[in-house]
């Protein structure tokens, strides 16, 4: 992923942030030879203090998932344990007359697309054992049911004891972040506040979250004292 310095966080709390409010993703695993790489959607709990075996750098977190055991991703994933998880989101298209430079004709504008982006690198650890998949699953449940409302999972009792056979638990110590925050960071301040106004008036899916990218970014290029 091109990532152009006016696109980059503005900081790890960007993307740390932006990604405890988006936990589902593709998790992209190298083919077997002479296949293509193997993409899984799935949901996913992240946790920034976990992962303390990462072989990377201090801080970087873990991220937690389970998947069928007929899936056909074991086979890749034992053989490359080396993977990529994808989280996009709040992407809105921006066309070209918005993109008009002052003083010029609106077809001479440029579309472009907004979007935030983040990758996590990651060494996978496939979990097979009863009770640490047990564990895993009340931390993932936990993550999308804080509530409750939900029997706890425990190696054969019911109601799910008897479930655990059928999954296999992944744990994603991730070892790198690349991030992405592209909202027309490189446009004059006049051009971007145009474009949060357009996508204001506009208001399709997505336009909200953007223009909140854009705000947030503006505010902070002016914080830091580097202009827009």
């Amino acid at each position: 992923m091109l990532i152009h310095p006016w696109d980059a966080p503005t900081s790890d709390s960007e993307w740390q942030e932006w990604l405890a409010l988006h936990d589902f993703g593709q998790l992209t695993v190298n083919g077997l030879d002479g296949e293509p790489p193997f993409v899984q959607p799935l949901h996913f709990a992240y946790d920034p203090r976990a992962g303390a075996d990462s072989p990377g750098p201090a801080g970087l977190g873990e991220a937690i998932t389970h998947l069928a055991r007929p899936n056909p991703i074991w086979r890749a994933l034992e053989a490359s344990p080396r993977v990529t998880l994808s989280v996009v989101d709040d992407y809105t298209f921006i066309p070209g007359p918005w993109h008009t430079p002052e003083g010029a004709p609106t077809e001479h504008g440029t579309p472009t697309s907004f979007y935030a982006a983040v990758l996590l690198y990651c060494t996978a650890h496939i979990v097979d054992d009863p009770q640490l998949k047990a564990d895993l699953l009340r931390r993932q449940v936990g993550h999308f049911q804080p509530g409750g409302g939900t029997a706890p999972v425990e190696p054969g009792q019911e109601p799910f004891g008897r479930m655990l056979p059928g999954i296999r638990g992944v744990r994603l110590d991730v070892t790198d972040v690349r991030a992405k925050f592209k909202y027309g960071g490189n446009k004059p301040e006049q051009m971007r506040r145009r474009v949060m106004d357009l996508l204001a008036d506009r208001d399709g899916p997505h336009d909200a979250a953007a223009r909140t990218h854009q705000i947030r970014r503006l505010s902070a290029a002016a914080d830091a004292g580097t202009g827009a």
